[in-house]
């Protein structure tokens, strides 16, 4: 008879379990530091690739691709991490991309096609 009168308070303690589940799920679901390494050497390759195809000065448009394609390859994480922290990530990559780009001519070449 308790069960009856107080059905709300049982909905409300599974509704917070279900919560808690989640959390801990996501917070164990999370990637590990070397797959977090292996994703960022995969933005400098994404970040090129994005250079390749769209040009110099396309920031919006470059992170659109590279998400894109991070989703394609990496759904599973896609879902787990914020897109402010995945936008951070391709920033530094970004950066590393035009050290490259301006230390080494070969790279400058097959990206823009330029030797200058």
């Amino acid at each position: 008879m308790w069960l009856v009168e107080n059905w709300f308070i049982v909905v409300a303690i599974l509704a917070v379990a279900m919560v808690v589940a989640i959390a801990i799920y996501r917070f164990y679901g999370l990637p590990s530091a070397k797959q977090i390494e292996t994703i960022k050497e995969w933005l400098l390759y994404a970040c090129i690739e994005a250079e390749k195809a769209l040009g110099n000065g396309t920031g919006q448009l470059k992170l659109r691709y590279v998400y894109d394609l991070f989703i394609t390859r990496f759904p599973a994480v896609a879902r787990m991490i914020s897109f402010t922290v995945f936008s951070g990530w391709v920033d530094v990559a970004l950066e590393e991309m035009r050290i490259m780009l301006t230390q080494n001519k070969a790279i400058r070449e097959v990206v823009r096609g330029d030797v200058a």
